[in-house]
């Protein structure tokens, strides 16, 4: 199965540019349909801005964009450039402007909407889709603070500790790297510390925790 980034949750800011208002929102979705009605439910909620423009990209899917009102190559684009930027798929964003009075020209509005998408998505936040092997890993505690390390270095995240007699983790390692790392706590413990294959999951977890 794929790797992809995916937005991690609902975000949404927004700044004032020469007067005019510019919020910025983000959403995760699955398919075209949940995209399209993100958009109608921000039109119908700002019903009385003066344009709502949109991008979305779908996972093996359509990506568009618009305007909505805007000149042409001014927002929807500038829109879209950010999340292929930022490598982000199964999202949804729409900038919404109240104008303030002052024209902006079409420099200053392909700066905003780009704004608008970016600070959107640095509030959302990014998750990588992958398939993870959940392993099961019972450490004497004076090899935790090494294996903790160990798991980090390889981009782990350490779903759940338990402290009994000895530590016991469920870890999510990405499937490519479950053996490399495997091997290495081998090496490290000799052969003390054993990890347990427990199943896959195929799933996101926030890129900042891996």
């Amino acid at each position: 199965m794929d790797e992809y980034l995916v937005p991690t949750d609902f975000g949404e800011d927004e700044f004032i540019e020469k007067k005019s208002r510019f919020i910025g929102r983000v959403w995760p979705v699955e398919t075209e349909e949940e995209a399209l009605e993100k958009i109608q439910q921000m039109k119908k909620q700002h019903y009385d801005a003066t344009h709502n423009c949109w991008a979305y990209v779908i996972r093996d899917g359509a990506m568009r964009f618009s305007d909505d009102g805007e000149p042409g190559g001014t927002a929807g684009n500038p829109m879209m450039q950010v999340l292929q930027r930022e490598q982000v798929y199964n999202v949804v964003c729409v900038v919404t402007r109240y104008f303030g009075g002052i024209l902006l020209g079409a420099g200053g509005l392909v700066r905003a909407y780009t704004k608008g998408a970016k600070i959107a998505l640095d509030a959302a936040g990014k998750s990588m889709k992958r398939v993870w092997t959940v392993l099961y890993l019972p450490c004497p505690y004076n090899f935790y603070d090494r294996v903790k390390l160990e798991i980090a270095a390889f981009e782990g995240v350490i779903r759940d500790t338990q402290f009994t007699a000895e530590v016991e983790m469920e870890i999510l390692m990405a499937e490519g790297k479950t053996q490399a790392f495997l091997d290495k706590l081998t090496d490290m413990t000799a052969g003390t510390v054993e990890a347990m294959e427990i199943g896959q999951e195929y799933r996101a977890f926030p890129v900042e925790k891996m």
